[in-house]
Parts: C-alpha cells; sequence; structure tokens
C-alpha cells in the first residue's frame, strides 16, 4: 500500500479520485468529495466540506465549518476564515436542480476572506484582497482592495503583508514593510 504524504484525521472523509498535495493536514469531520485538486501544504480544519471539481491552490488554509462548493477555485496562499460562505447558484429552488447553472468563483493568490463572510457566486476575488468578517460580495472585488459591509463596498487597500495601506501623493505605501503601490483602473500594482 502506497504511504499517503498527507494527514487526514481518522474522523474525515476523502472520497476518490481526488488529488491531494504532499504535507497537506485534513483535520476532524471534514469530507473531501471526488475529483477535487488539493494542493500542498493545505491546512483544512474541522468540519469543512470540499465539493466535486474544486480547486484549491498550494499553502491555503481553510478554517473551521466552511463548505466550499463546486465552481469554487481558490490559487495559492489564499486564507478561508471560520464559518466563510459560498454559493454556486443563484436563483436555487431544492425542487429545481441546476447543476448546469454553477457559476465559477475565483479567490486569487493570497487574498483572504474573513469570519462569516458571503461571496455570491460568479464573481473574482483580487490578488491579496482582504474581504471583512461578515461582509457580503456581490461582486467582482480589485486586487489589494480591503471591503466590508452588506454589500461589501472598498475601505481601503491592503499590502501583501496584510496591513492597511497608506493614501500618499501619487500612490499607497505600507507602514510596516514600507512597499509602495500604484493604481492601475481598479488594481493596484506593485512598484518596482
Amino acid at each position: 500500500m502506497e504511504e499517503k504524504k498527507y494527514f487526514v484525521h481518522e474522523s474525515s472523509y476523502v472520497d476518490e479520485p481526488c488529488e491531494i498535495g504532499e504535507g497537506t493536514k485534513i483535520w476532524h469531520f471534514s469530507h473531501i468529495m471526488k475529483d477535487c485538486k488539493i494542493g500542498e501544504r493545505c491546512n483544512i480544519g474541522q468540519n469543512v466540506v470540499i465539493s466535486p471539481n474544486v480547486v484549491i491552490g498550494n499553502n491555503v488554509k481553510i478554517q473551521n465549518n466552511v463548505s466550499v462548493y463546486t465552481g469554487v477555485v481558490c490559487e495559492d496562499d489564499v486564507f478561508l476564515g471560520p464559518s466563510c460562505v459560498f454559493t454556486n447558484v443563484i436563483n436555487p429552488r431544492s425542487f429545481i436542480e441546476r447543476k448546469e447553472e454553477y457559476k465559477q468563483t475565483v479567490i486569487k493568490k493570497g487574498a483572504s476572506i474573513g469570519a462569516n463572510s458571503t461571496i455570491v457566486c460568479g464573481y473574482d476575488i483580487g490578488r491579496y484582497a482582504f474581504i471583512g468578517a461578515g461582509a457580503v460580495v456581490t461582486k467582482d472585488v480589485p486586487d489589494y482592495a480591503l471591503v466590508v459591509g452588506n454589500p461589501a463596498r472598498i475601505l481601503g487597500y491592503v499590502c501583501e503583508c496584510g496591513n492597511r495601506l497608506e493614501k500618499i501623493d501619487n500612490g499607497y505605501k505600507c507602514g510596516i514593510c514600507d512597499k509602495e503601490y500604484e493604481k492601475s483602473n481598479e488594481n493596484l500594482i506593485p512598484r518596482e
């Protein structure tokens, strides 16, 4: 029998086939469904469900009580806070099957989703964006944006290191790591 290079707690289920990367840990009462891809060094907390065909990048942290539904793609270094919620159908009804209507939601590299946030399907969360706790995302979120509220709105911008950026003359600067950014359309881009 081939030795697995990842950890699965004995109370969790992993349906086959699926791919799970080296160093990933899957904790208590979680269910990994078939045909999903989970990268290396991920940490999947207690009571997490990952539905079929979900793609999870490397070094993704999924906290307790999160359901990651079909249609969700998490790129590398994403953080999903406790009890955050994803949807995959715009107009669900229990008596109408709408699997052919699943919409894709992409959480781009380095983004963080706060506890108890709701991400309505069909939108992208930009690179290193930060979704505040309890926010309800109903449209695309630009790179590095800090969004809060219901519906979520841009409150400011955050650095790759996670700290809020300060507005300077012609851009933004991190007061912690001194990295600077400039605005390009709705997104921020790091200055070289």
